[in-house]
């Protein structure tokens, strides 16, 4: 897997998919996060920028690979190593655009609440900011495994499906991606810094579904 992993990320660089999304983080950050703004907002705005980044960065990397070469790939390792592997550098790649973005904002950021009344201390806000970036990407890669091949093979079915799916799992009271970011924004009122652990575990646990159910489908289609 590790050869896998290298080989995918390998690829991404060289193609500059990365690119896109990169842009689209760092238009995020740059129209919604500013000089002097209450950390805790800005951290919850940060990390949810990062979950369409994710599912975006999951679409380039599943795509990414010439039909023959991942044909090669497949019967050497089998299909569903290779799609796990594709999902794995995309979730990578947006896990290290979500950790230079919390650091960029904890560095800019007032360390107040949102009425600048009462201080908020900036590790523990650090650290609740990169726990929900986190459960941002890994709902973003959720969203990206399931509205992406296997499952979805035409562009024309997939790039709305993705765009639609991670748009419904920001704002849906029920997702632990809008619990993690509601919780920060909360916190920027009532002076208390929030650690999105439950959120957390089940972004986690979607992501693990979403891509197990991809890879499982990717070996059958192959």
């Amino acid at each position: 897997m590790t050869a896998l992993l290298r080989y995918q990320a390998a690829l991404l660089a060289r193609s500059h998919r990365w690119l896109p999304p990169l842009l689209l983080y760092g238009a995020f950050l740059g129209i919604g996060v500013q000089t002097g703004q209450p950390i805790l907002d800005s951290l919850g705005y940060a990390a949810a920028a990062l979950l369409p980044v994710a599912a975006w960065l999951v679409r380039a990397c599943v795509t990414q690979e010439p039909a023959a070469a991942r044909d090669c790939a497949s019967a050497a390792v089998g299909p569903g190593r290779v799609h796990l592997a594709s999902v794995l550098t995309a979730l990578g790649a947006a896990l290290v655009l979500g950790t230079a973005g919390t650091l960029f904002v904890a560095a800019v950021s007032d360390p107040y609440t949102a009425d600048h009344l009462h201080e908020i201390p900036v590790p523990e806000a650090t650290v609740s900011g990169l726990l929900t970036a986190v459960a941002c990407a890994l709902l973003g890669t959720a969203v990206g495994a399931l509205c992406n091949r296997p499952l979805l093979r035409r562009p024309g079915w997939a790039i709305p499906a993705t765009l639609l799916a991670a748009l419904l799992v920001s704002v849906a009271g029920a997702s632990p991606a809008n619990a993690a970011v509601s919780g920060l924004v909360d916190g920027s009122h009532s002076g208390t810094v929030p650690m999105p652990l439950l959120p957390l575990a089940l972004a986690g646990a979607a992501a693990a579904g979403a891509t197990a159910l991809a890879c499982a489908l990717s070996s059958r289609r192959s």
